[in-house]
């Protein structure tokens, strides 16, 4: 299937004086994998997934957006990962497991999770549905992981030990992985790929894996080396693990990972059927017309293999903790600023290479992806660094960050790439200049335009939008249209409803979903939240708290056709089908 993608991300039909594309008006939705329904206490790559995406298609979208899918570490949050590259474990479905023979029903009972019945024709595992309004990660830290383990020992012993192996009984390979339309998901009763199921065969499984490693073996190998170590040292952070390991480059780090090549290779395996539903998703995506959108973090954590195999990159001391770490200054939302604590690049290091590191980064991200949103872009033209263990963003400063030479390098090395640039906070010219001289759309969020705090709000009025440009009703980081609605000061909520020219809230989020269309931006992305109807119970995240964030999930039967129908109504009455 040919792309409908241009080498900039979008839809593309001409040209245009400004930016080289004309692009069409269309549609997504921004909704994280870990929100899909599902009875396994998390959305998975799994039946529900294919339904959001034929939702999509119905609904006439053009995109679905998604927060980074990579592993979770401190605070739940996808932005602070141990690997930048790998694939987060929960979202694996189990019943593609079950389907594939790597795990059973006893599986299934142990994990805490009641099965009614199995159909072992189809590769279904039908059990009872709860409704589950949030994700419980202690719950998913304490019992989804013996599950994996089990399948990773069977995928073990059919597959590299016994080299048996398995191909979908029409499988097409390409790249290394299995085609989405012959993929082996089973999604029987939606409307997804009919009764493909993965029938095991003694063919060539086991070559395929080793080249899936060999492929990644860049950051595979380090990864799963780092969490095998970090299961062993008791969960703590590699800066705290004993007898040497706290260095890479340590010869005990080497007869560690001589002596524990199951518990290594299980990080692999885990990897591998990450990566393998992955890409059946996506290509499934693809032949519904739907472009996935993901999202790279600007910075890393300081607990990640990222860190701890390349110290070289960071500013860190001799002891290889932060000098400085991430954060934003004081301002109106907060009067301390706020504190990521991630640890800073050492630029003048990156540039030495022509920042190797993120080109490869980038590369990565946009094989995976169909687009790419690089988050906090402004921290390339100058970033805040904070004192490391401060404790607040008081006493930061503004330091230089490497600006067009860091995406100049870029463009010499891959070309253009299909990037947004996430350039929301604290804008100055330079910043301004640096988005203008990328050629990258940046974002419009129609939230910030009505909240009197932010000395920016005119700029996020629809009436200063450009046609280059991604508007959002909000971000992960936003509330819900509704919650914002009944939070909102009564000043902030009258100027919107005067200025969308709204005479009531019965539909407060449709009428300001209306107005967002009706903009010149390209590219409109809508929260799922607004879609549903939902209010500040259903919000993704509250930046500088923990506890409550990353957690919504929306109900089985949401995205119903109803809506599929409204929606469909809406983009076709904007132009943006």
């Amino acid at each position: 299937m040919k792309s409908k993608f241009n080498n900039n991300g979008f839809k593309s039909q001409g040209t245009d004086m400004e930016t080289n594309f004309e692009y069409k008006r269309s549609c997504g939705v921004l909704m994280h994998i870990s929100s899909l329904p599902s009875p396994y206490g998390i959305g998975t790559m799994g039946k529900e997934a294919y339904k959001f995406v034929d939702f999509l298609h119905d609904s006439g979208m053009s995109y679905w957006q998604l927060l980074p899918i990579c592993p979770t570490s401190y605070g739940d949050s996808p932005y602070q990962s141990y690997c930048i590259y790998a694939g987060n474990p929960y979202f694996i479905d189990l019943d593609l497991l079950y389907g594939m023979g790597l795990i059973c029903k006893k599986d299934f009972e142990q994990a805490g999770i009641n099965t009614d019945d199995i159909n072992a024709d189809c590769g279904n595992v039908s059990i009872a549905e709860p409704s589950y309004s949030y994700v419980d990660y202690g719950d998913l830290y304490k019992k989804r992981y013996a599950v994996l383990k089990k399948a990773a020992d069977t995928f073990f012993e059919k597959f590299i030990e016994n080299h048996s192996e398995f191909i979908e009984n029409r499988s097409e390979r390409k790249e290394g992985y299995l085609s989405s339309e012959k993929s082996g998901v089973n999604t029987a009763g939606s409307s997804g790929p009919q009764g493909t199921i993965l029938r095991f065969r003694h063919t060539d499984i086991t070559q395929d894996y080793k080249r899936f490693c060999a492929e990644n073996a860049i950051w595979l190998d380090s990864y799963s080396l780092f969490m095998a170590l970090k299961e062993y040292n008791g969960g703590e952070s590699w800066y705290s693990w004993k007898d040497g390991c706290s260095r890479y480059e340590s010869p005990r780090v080497s007869a560690f990972e001589m002596s524990n090549v199951k518990n290594i290779e299980f990080w692999k395996i885990t990897q591998y059927l990450f990566f393998f539903q992955w890409f059946a998703l996506k290509e499934y995506a693809e032949s519904r017309n739907i472009g996935i959108i993901g999202d790279l973090p600007i910075y890393v954590s300081i607990d990640s293999v990222d860190v701890w195999k390349n110290p070289e990159l960071f500013q860190l001391d001799e002891n290889r903790m932060p000098k400085e770490v991430s954060g934003c200054p004081p301002d109106n939302f907060s009067k301390e600023g706020q504190l990521w604590g991630n640890p800073l690049y050492d630029w003048e290091r990156m540039e030495r290479d022509d920042f190797k590191w993120w080109i490869r980064r980038i590369e990565y991200m946009c094989k995976i992806y169909d687009v790419l949103r690089i988050d906090h872009f402004r921290g390339f033209e100058s970033y805040y660094a904070i004192p490391y263990k401060t404790g607040d963003a008081l006493k930061g400063r503004w330091k230089q960050g490497p600006g067009m030479k860091i995406f100049n390098a870029l463009f010499k090395h891959s070309g253009r790439k299909r990037i947004i640039a996430e350039d929301l906070g604290f804008l100055t010219e330079g910043v301004k200049n640096l988005l203008k001289n990328s050629g990258f759309p940046g974002m419009k969020v129609i939230e910030i335009a009505f909240d009197s705090r932010d000395p920016a709000a005119k700029d996020y009025l629809p009436h200063n939008f450009i046609r280059n440009c991604v508007a959002y009703t909000g971000t992960h980081d936003n509330d819900t249209l509704l919650g914002w609605l009944s939070s909102a000061s009564e000043a902030d909520v009258n100027f919107a409803k005067a200025y969308l020219r709204i005479k009531d809230d019965s539909a407060f989020n449709w009428d300001v979903i209306a107005a967002l269309l009706a903009t010149v931006a390209s590219t409109c992305i809508i929260q799922a939240q607004d879609l549903l109807d939902l209010g500040s119970e259903a919000r993704m995240n509250t930046p500088s708290t923990v506890g409550k964030n990353w957690k919504w999930r929306a109900n089985k039967g949401d995205f119903n056709s109803r809506l599929a129908k409204k929606v469909k109504e809406m983009l076709t009455l904007y132009n943006r089908i």
